[in-house]
């Protein structure tokens, strides 16, 4: 009886610190496209990227020193190099140079068919269960997105260009997710997020030159908004998001991220004074309403995981006697 109630606690405890991982990913994440949206304006797609990346790196490694984290074993780093060239780089580089080719919503509508891939990858590589609740949490969550997308398309431009490379980024995303999920079975998260962020700023190194030219004549608060990517929405929502998906299914951590385009139409209106409309609202609310069915468990679910585990059968009482003759037959044959 012991067992039980201790383990029950400490099970609704990483429950509870997994989800509130997960929320403040997607809340960081969320006020990334405003900060990118105003950096953005002064620093091309690469020299951007590797901007947040150096300073998501150097935040990762202060921390990774204090807390005296080790090399991530061998095990981990195929995983973590992927997750680090597709995720923190080539996406990084994709979605900023494709969010200047198209316009918000069309980006925002592209890119959030990763999650929707991040469940198809994830049920065929990695063997996680699709329930059906998480089905009809995606769906819902998509026609969510789908319709802020298209509620905020009316005003800018499009071109092939940028629809393939938000589609590019998408797919990355999606692949860095999957192939992540792996090395968190042998490395910590924040060895994971750590060395993950050094492996995509060692890919967009050759940016350099233009973020050394650009910075020189970027005004002060687009390098303050590059500098806040790299330590908030990156070093810190990429470690959150990698404590998550350590603790739950990718499909699951990849609806979850269906919340983004909420925040961001909420936090635009905040900081920016664009005031959505009725239709962009409505997806919205479709986005979290996706989200909270994705996130809940059917009845029986839940009734299992709140059951007490079997106490473990009685031992025999003929055991101790069974074993009397037998060790002293063998003592007399010795």
């Amino acid at each position: 009886m012991m067992n039980v109630s201790v383990s029950r606690p400490g099970g609704s405890r990483t429950e509870l610190l997994a989800g509130g991982a997960a929320v403040v990913t997607v809340v960081l994440w969320a006020s990334a496209f405003v900060s990118i949206r105003s950096a953005g304006a002064a620093y091309s797609p690469g020299a951007l990227a590797l901007g947040r990346l150096l300073a998501g790196a150097l935040t990762l490694a202060v921390i990774c020193l204090w807390r005296r984290e080790g090399v991530p074993p061998r095990s981990a780093w195929r995983g973590i190099a992927l997750s680090g060239v597709l995720w923190f780089g080539f996406y990084m580089v994709a979605l900023n140079w494709g969010e200047q080719q198209v316009d918000a919503g069309t980006a925002a509508l592209v890119v959030n068919i990763g999650p929707v891939l991040i469940a198809l990858l994830g049920a065929r590589l990695l063997g996680d269960a699709v329930p059906p609740r998480l089905l009809a949490g995606m769906a819902v969550s998509f026609a969510g997105a789908v319709t802020v997308g298209l509620s905020m398309s009316g005003g800018g431009g499009s071109s092939v260009l940028g629809v393939v490379l938000c589609l590019l980024a998408a797919v990355a995303y999606a692949a860095g997710v999957v192939a992540q999920k792996p090395a968190l079975g042998a490395a910590s998260p924040l060895q994971v997020t750590t060395y993950g962020c050094l492996v995509g700023a060692v890919a967009c190194l050759p940016f350099a030159g233009h973020l050394v030219r650009e910075a020189a004549h970027a005004p002060a608060s687009a390098t303050l908004n590059m500098v806040y990517l790299g330590v908030f929405p990156t070093a810190l929502a990429f470690t959150t998001c990698a404590y998550a998906l350590s603790r739950t299914t990718a499909s699951r951590m990849g609806a979850t991220t269906y919340a983004v385009p909420a925040l961001v139409v909420l936090m635009s209106w905040a900081a920016l004074g664009e005031v959505p409309g009725p239709l962009t609202l409505l997806g919205g609310v479709l986005c979290l309403a996706g989200v909270a069915v994705s996130r809940s468990r059917s009845r029986a679910a839940a009734r299992t995981a709140a059951a007490p585990a079997p106490a473990p059968p009685p031992a025999r009482e003929t055991e101790p006697e069974a074993r009397g003759p037998r060790s002293g037959r063998a003592g007399g044959s010795v």
